[in-house]
Order: structure tokens, then sequence, then C-alpha cells
């Protein structure tokens, strides 16, 4: 039997073409919706296992996923912290619904928030890293949408203070001292 109730709630029990079993929850007391569920179920099944068809993953399936494969890195916190700022823009959405037009909106959303163009960068590197593994490595989509970067500054432009260059100076060697004073100079 392919429907059963535990308590008031329908489950549904049934094997798919490929031989795995699917036993879930139905989440329902109706056995309409539940006996819908099932229906649907066991055609994307038989639509994955007959037809080829890839099953529609969402976000959350692929953050889960790179989160487990990326554990290793050393910037797995920042990391976490980018997802869990993109997850109100992205939570249970179909990987298949994130288009160019989607990206420029986290993008604007970001920048609305007054941050600087690297930390939008930062936040945009994540998107990108998970949608092209979605892409090239777990073959769960055909393409991605291309996810540009802002401009940043070439480099860092930092002067030292009177006081900082005065203890430099005292620190060096005297060869390297008169190199140093010149430099600042």
């Amino acid at each position: 039997m392919s429907l059963c109730r535990r308590g008031s709630v329908w489950w549904i029990d049934f094997v798919s073409p490929n031989g795995l079993r699917v036993r879930q929850s139905a989440g329902t007391a109706n056995r309409a919706l539940a006996q819908e569920l099932h229906d649907r179920l066991k055609a994307e099944a038989w639509r994955i296992a007959k037809l080829g068809e890839r099953p529609r993953r969402t976000w959350n399936d692929a953050v889960v996923r790179w989160l487990k494969e990326a554990s290793h890195k050393a910037t797995i916190e920042t990391d976490k912290m980018h997802l869990r700022w993109l997850d109100r823009f992205a939570r249970g959405k179909h990987l298949d619904e994130i288009n160019r037009p989607w990206v420029d909106r986290v993008l604007d959303a970001r920048l609305a928030e007054g941050v600087s163009n690297a930390t939008v960068n930062r936040t945009l590197e994540v998107l990108r890293a998970i949608l092209r593994r979605c892409v090239y490595q777990w073959e769960w989509l055909d393409r991605a949408p291309q996810v540009r970067m802002l401009k940043e500054p070439t480099r860092r432009v930092r002067f030292l203070t009177r006081e900082e260059a005065r203890r430099l100076l005292e620190a060096l060697p005297g060869h390297l001292s008169e190199m140093a004073a010149f430099s600042l100079s």
C-alpha cells in the first residue's frame, strides 16, 4: 500500500524505478492531499529514472553540500557569514530560478546596506563558487548566471604617521635607515 495512516498523518511509501525506496510523511491528515503528493513524487522519480531528467535542487541543498566539501577552507567562517546574509534571498529557491536579474537584486540589496565593494564582492564570490560547483562538478544545472564583481581599489593606500616613521628609522640598521628616510621623504 502506497499510503498509510500513522496517527492523524498520512505517510507515503513506494519503490522508485531505480530501486530506491521512498518513505516519508505527507505532512497532512487529508488523504486527497497526501495522494496528490504521492503521485507527484512517484511521477518525478519515474521521469528521473526513465527520461534522465535531473531532480530540481534548491539553494539549501547546494549550500549544505558545499559546506561539507569546503569545510577545510581557512575562510569558512567568513563564508558562513555571507551565506547567512544570502539566506534571506535564496532560502528554498530552486537553483534553476537563480538568474542574472536575481543576482542584480542581491547585489543592489548588499550595496544598499552601505558596505564597501570588497564586502559585496566577497558575498558574490561565495554565491558564484556554489553556482559554478552546481554546474561543473555536481551537474545539477546546465548553466549558471554570470556573476560579475564590482571594481575595487587595486591596492590599499596607507601612510605612516610621523611617530611610526620615527620608530621605523630608529629600529633599522644605519645602512637601511638612510634608504628608508629617503623613501619616506
